[in-house]
């Protein structure tokens, strides 16, 4: 009967912390069963049995902890795999050949309702990491002497560097855009504590400026306590840094037309002249644009990256490799960014592609069957584009022009902009804006970037598929909040 009891003991256990057990990106929770007690000799508690009361108790399971957090955030719905599919799929980048939902199809002709498996699959997986995040948080900070005081803040502070990054991709897909009023629109319920139950699963939507200022706070807290830089270039391009933090300041701070900000981050990271170089923490600058996607994937242009390996990594109709390359479902689209007239042959950047059928195929992820490329969370190479249009909103061509020329000839050393596109300063931003679409093509910026403008998602068709237009106006402009969480959130609608 005792057996039975501790059996249903364990089982609830299991299911009460189920979302803080996991294994991290590169190393795993480890277990030690210690002491010489018969009982705990003859029973041992199976490696994933970890309670409240114990899951802080040693150096190693709070490591666990932390990597769960970078687990999450790989999930199969999130920055591992169907981001980058849906939001690609979004832009009119690519041309959808299967119709497939499992896919993104009704991401491509903008058919996304409350139901879509995807809808709820990524709010859930967004919500996870940040509820990992917040359980490390809150873990730490009630057992402070079991790993060293800097230790802890550093913990705490990759927790906060990871909980601003899904809160990011959250807000930017599921809320109004900033800069259509200030962020004055309802935006996400800000969870910043441990949630262990359902009990309290009602909370009111926080608006958009009330999530983008905690994404900045995390953020700014997170640069104070990461470390400079960890001791090898897998951690540095796999764990956050100092530099990490700051860089994803630049996207947040861009996103919401802060653009002071921007060029103030950015120089913490980007020297005053050419080449452009991180001059503290990781060195970052730009690598061979090549070899960065194909055989060095922790380069000093890697600031986070999403590692694979083969008993860790995401396949099937969640890979973006599989999907958007192997499984041939989206071609590149003629009438949009590769088709533009001056991205020229003679760019490294025309390599990523191979054609079949007539059409091309992006080839930035190459690997085959089980599809281990590390997927690109920030580069080096965004820093300079997030300054660069930022120094041209603000009006220091000269500075703008230096920071796109470097992105430009590192891939095509020979190319020069035409006088018309950099003269002016309406000019320059438009050739900014290009340069993303080229250098950040496969890599989940477009539809963001036309949403943070305010510019509609543009109609895109084949032969037999068509999707329309969505206007900013338009209530399909972003995604839709997912049903699962309008029936368990009460106050999500108020």
């Amino acid at each position: 009967m005792n057996q039975k009891k501790g059996q249903l003991k364990l089982k609830k256990m299991k299911q009460a912390f189920k979302h803080i057990i996991s294994t991290g990106f590169i190393t795993g929770l480890l277990l030690v069963l210690s002491g010489c007690d018969q009982e705990k000799l003859l029973n041992p508690s199976p490696v994933t049995a970890i309670s409240g009361a114990n899951a802080f108790d040693t150096p190693d399971r709070i490591l666990g902890l932390v990597n769960g957090v970078y687990k999450a955030a790989k999930g199969v719905n999130f920055y591992g795999g169907n981001y980058y599919t849906y939001t690609e799929a979004r832009g009119e980048e690519f041309i959808n050949r299967t119709s497939n939902t499992f896919t993104a199809f009704e991401a491509w002709n903008q058919t996304l309702n409350s139901g879509s498996n995807f809808v709820a699959g990524f709010w859930e997986a967004g919500y996870r990491t940040i509820n990992n995040a917040n359980v490390l948080i809150d873990g730490l900070k009630a057992n402070p002497k079991v790993v060293s005081e800097i230790l802890t803040k550093q913990y705490i502070a990759e927790a906060k560097f990871l909980r601003a990054l899904s809160y990011y991709a959250l807000v930017t897909l599921y809320a109004r855009p900033y800069n259509e009023n200030k962020g004055a629109s309802k935006g996400l319920p800000l969870r910043l504590t441990a949630e262990k139950s359902t009990a309290n699963n009602d909370l009111k939507r926080s608006t958009v400026a009330e999530v983008y200022a905690q994404i900045i706070k995390d953020l700014n807290e997170a640069e104070a306590d990461l470390p400079l830089t960890y001791s090898s270039s897998l951690l540095n391009t796999t764990r956050a840094h100092r530099n990490s933090a700051i860089a994803l300041k630049t996207r947040v701070y861009l996103n919401s037309s802060n653009y002071e900000k921007v060029i103030e981050e950015a120089k913490k990271i980007v020297s005053a002249t050419a080449p452009f170089s991180a001059g503290s923490g990781v060195n970052h600058k730009l690598q061979n644009i090549v070899e960065i996607f194909t055989t060095n994937y922790t380069s000093t242009e890697s600031i986070l990256s999403i590692p694979m390996t083969d008993l860790d990594n995401v396949t099937g109709q969640s890979s973006f490799p599989y999907v958007f390359n192997a499984n041939a479902e989206y071609n590149l689209n003629p009438s949009g960014i590769w088709g533009e007239k001056e991205w020229k042959s003679t760019d490294l950047r025309r390599t990523f592609s191979r054609t079949a059928s007539g059409v091309q195929f992006l080839t930035k992820y190459n690997k085959p069957s089980p599809f281990l490329d590390y997927m690109p969370v920030i580069r080096y190479a965004e820093v300079l584009l997030n300054y660069a249009e930022a120094a041209a909103k603000t009006g220091d061509l000269n500075k703008s022009l230096e920071l796109l020329k470097a992105v430009r000839n590192r891939s095509d050393v020979s190319y020069e902009f035409p006088s018309a596109a950099i003269s002016t300063q309406s000019a320059l931003v438009t050739t900014i804006l290009t340069e993303r679409r080229i250098e950040l093509l496969g890599e989940g910026f477009r539809s963001n970037d036309l949403l943070r403008n305010l510019l509609p998602l543009p109609a895109k068709s084949s032969s037999s598929l068509n999707a329309p237009e969505v206007l900013p106006s338009q209530d399909n402009y972003i995604f839709p909040l997912p049903n699962v969480e309008i029936v368990t959130n009460k106050l999500l609608l108020e």
